[in-house]
C-alpha cells in the first residue's frame, strides 16, 4: 500500500465531467497530497484548471506520465483506461477506474465500500480497483442493508438519468438545446443525434441481442458480482431523461422474507 508519506495523485480525464467534479471533490474534503496531475489529451494541455487557489496546467496523457505516482483515477473512458492502465501499473500506480474497462474482470475488485469494502484489506499495490456504474451505486446502496436483512429474491429496476452521466458534452448539449428552444432555432443535436430537451428515450448505450441496452446490462451483472450472488433474479430499463444532473431510480424488490416485503 501507500507509504505514510501524502501521496502523489493523477487525475485521468481531468477535464471532463468526472475529473472536473473528482478535482472539486479532493478541494472540498481537503484529501492530503503532495501533487496532483492533470492529464488529458494533446488538445487540452496547457490549459489550467484551479486546485487549493492554484491554477494547474492539464499535462497530455502518455505512457510516463504515471512515473512517481501513487494513485491515479482514471475517468476518461473505457478505451483510455485499457489503453492507459498497463503503463501505470508498471510504475506502481494503484489505479481507480471509474469506467467500464474494468468492472467484470475476475481479477479486478468491483467495490462500493459500504457494501463489499472489505475486499480492499487483501489488496495490494499495484493494481486496479474498479468503480461500479452510476445507476448500480445508487441501487445498491439502498438496497444492500434491505438484502442483509430478509435476502432480495427479486429486483425491477428503472432509472432516469440525467445528462451527467454522458459527460460534459451532453451537458453543455441540453443547455444550448434549451437556448435554441428559446430563441426559435433548430435544436443541436451532435451528441445524441435526436432533441434531448422535452424528451425521453432509452439509454444511449447499445442495445444488444436480448433487447437489453448495455446500462441495463451493467446493472445486472454487476449487482450480481458486488453481492457475489448470481440468484437474485434482476431486470432494469435505463432511461435518459432532459435534466442537468441527479439521475433517480425506482425499485420494486420482492424479498425471501415476506414479513419485509415493499416497494419505493
Amino acid at each position: 500500500m501507500i507509504a505514510a508519506r501524502q501521496p502523489i495523485i493523477a487525475i485521468v480525464g481531468a477535464t471532463g465531467a468526472v475529473g472536473t467534479e473528482l478535482l472539486a471533490v479532493l478541494d472540498q474534503r481537503r484529501f492530503p497530497c503532495r501533487e496532483v496531475r492533470l492529464l488529458a489529451s494533446a488538445r487540452s494541455a496547457g490549459s489550467k484548471l484551479k486546485f487549493r487557489g492554484q491554477a494547474l496546467a492539464i499535462q497530455e496523457l502518455t505512457d510516463r506520465s504515471f512515473e512517481g505516482v501513487d494513485i491515479a483515477f482514471f475517468g476518461a473512458g473505457g478505451s483510455i483506461s485499457r489503453h492507459f492502465a498497463p503503463a501505470a501499473l508498471r510504475a506502481g500506480t494503484i489505479i481507480i477506474d471509474k469506467t467500464s474497462a474494468f468492472r467484470m474482470d475476475e481479477n479486478v475488485p468491483l467495490v462500493i465500500p459500504e457494501i463489499n469494502g472489505e475486499l480492499l484489506d487483501a489488496f495490494e499495490a499495484p493494481g486496479i480497483v474498479a468503480v461500479p456504474n452510476c445507476s448500480t451505486i445508487i441501487a445498491l446502496l439502498a438496497v444492500w442493508p434491505l438484502h442483509q436483512a430478509a435476502g432480495v429474491e427479486r429486483m425491477v429496476v428503472s432509472t432516469y438519468q440525467a445528462a451527467s452521466g454522458a459527460g460534459a458534452a451532453a451537458m453543455r448539449e441540453l443547455e444550448q438545446q434549451a437556448h435554441d428552444y428559446a430563441a426559435g432555432r433548430p435544436l443541436t443535436q451532435e451528441v445524441f443525434k435526436r432533441p434531448y430537451l422535452f424528451n425521453l428515450f432509452s439509454h444511449d448505450s447499445r442495445v444488444g441481442p436480448d433487447g437489453y441496452n448495455d446500462e441495463e446490462t451493467k446493472l445486472v451483472r454487476e449487482t450480481h458480482k458486488i453481492w457475489d450472488d448470481s440468484s437474485v433474479a434482476i431486470t432494469a430499463t435505463c432511461v435518459r431523461v432532459p435534466v442537468l444532473r441527479c439521475h433517480s431510480e425506482s425499485i420494486n424488490l420482492t424479498f425471501r422474507s415476506a414479513a419485509c416485503e415493499m416497494s419505493g
